[in-house]
């Protein structure tokens, strides 16, 4: 798709962060036609590289996660390679940042110096406790973020400690929010006639803002929520169930007509026509009974045939999806959501696809994420820098470029299946 065809096309964004929250955040924007540039510590980069599964000594997550971004190599500790980040920033919309507090302040890119330079620029701050507060100077973690926030405490069962939810989702919703903030402030900037701004972004804040109705209930109440497992507690039935065969279905029949219909699809019209049974509130009374009746129902036949039986009358329901149950989907492959792409040494893989959905201005994958340094040379030169000059730079450890193994991705090799 020719780049201005997408609809972040033009932005420059410059991003100084590792890992999760900030890359997941500039991620967003390079799917989007974001020009983004990444900048990366010369002795080995952004630690995800290395995380979880390794193809030929790189992670595979990091191909997702810096698809569409240009790397280039900068020494924070060198002056020569504070002032290439400097002249970066200087000519950027958004600077996506994730270090602790302070520490861009001691390195002389801190807000108000980055301002003076570029008064235009909107500045995302993604921390565990956000930039103001007695806590700002802690390390915090997605992990830490999601204790504080409220989302651990009420996840899992309540005779067990709280739970993990099986990905980092602490820092990546805290990376939307940043990316929802940073576009706000570009509207401001450019439909408003305002000026730049700090879009402070805490991870504990973004999980907290998640929480439903926790505060009032507990202001208003003083009811504490806890873990209930899988059921939502005063919204019955809705809950996952294990089939005959070992798998896990759940089941969302919470509305009063789909109940109606669920009972009377299982056999059980007595509770089908229960005027007790008639609302929410009724069945929320007596969910231990209603549950116990599904489990049993489920136990006695396979998933496909509880699955075929839920569809035929209307019941929200699905079984529990692994990685497997994801690749056959026709679900997944009607909407597209697995790109091919190939690693640097020719091999195909499978990626996920583009959310959201835009009808006439999609984003896409250009390019799976870049070795270290690959673009170094061509950033700096863009920015008036001669040869001699990189050169000197890369002597002097300031920068270091990487050439890059054979790509045989780029525009040609993206396909979506």
């Amino acid at each position: 798709m020719p780049e201005h065809q997408k609809p972040l096309a033009g932005l420059k964004v410059v991003e100084l962060g590792t890992l999760i929250a900030g890359p997941f955040c500039t991620r967003i924007m390079a799917e989007f036609g974001a020009e983004v540039i990444k900048v990366e510590a010369p002795d080995g980069g952004d630690p995800l590289r290395k995380w979880r599964k390794l193809y030929e000594g790189t992670s595979l997550w990091w191909y997702v996660q810096a698809r569409n971004k240009k790397s280039v190599t900068a020494n924070l500790k060198h002056p020569d390679g504070r002032e290439f980040v400097r002249r970066l920033i200087a000519g950027a919309d958004i600077l996506v940042e994730n270090f602790r507090p302070g520490v861009l302040e001691k390195l002389g890119l801190g807000w108000e110096q980055l301002k003076a330079d570029n008064p235009g620029l909107v500045m995302v701050r993604l921390s565990g406790f956000g930039q103001t507060g007695p806590y700002k100077d802690q390390p915090g973690f997605g992990a830490v973020g999601e204790s504080m926030g409220g989302l651990r405490y009420i996840t899992g069962f309540p005779d067990r400690p709280p739970v993990r939810t099986g990905i980092s989702i602490g820092d990546s919703i805290a990376a939307l929010w940043g990316a929802i903030g940073a576009l706000m402030a570009l509207r401001h900037r450019e439909v408003n006639g305002g000026a730049g701004q700090v879009v402070d972004v805490a991870l504990y804040e973004a999980v907290f803002a998640m929480m439903e109705s926790l505060v009032p209930e507990y202001d208003v109440f003083g009811f504490v929520r806890e873990r209930t497992g899988n059921i939502m507690p005063g919204i019955t039935p809705s809950n996952t169930h294990t089939t005959r065969d070992g798998k896990h279905v759940t089941i969302g029949a919470n509305g009063d007509a789909i109940f109606r219909r669920f009972m009377q699809a299982i056999g059980r019209h007595d509770l089908a026509d229960d005027p007790e049974l008639a609302d929410n509130a009724g069945r929320d009374a007596r969910r231990d009974e209603i549950y116990a009746l599904i489990d049993a129902w489920c136990a006695g036949h396979d998933e496909a045939e509880v699955l075929a039986l839920l569809e035929q009358a209307g019941v929200p329901a699905s079984r529990v999806y692994s990685a497997v149950d994801m690749f056959a989907d026709p679900q997944f492959i009607a909407r597209q959501m697995f790109q091919t792409a190939t690693l640097p040494d020719g091999k195909p893989f499978r990626m996920p696809g583009i959310v959201p959905a835009l009808s006439d201005t999609p984003g896409g994958t250009e390019w799976i994420g870049p070795t270290l340094g690959e673009h170094t040379d061509a950033v700096l030169a863009g920015l008036g820098y001669d040869a001699a000059h990189i050169a000197r730079m890369r002597a002097d450890g300031a920068v270091q470029t990487l050439k890059r193994l054979i790509n045989c991705l780029r525009l040609t090799a993206i396909s979506c299946s």
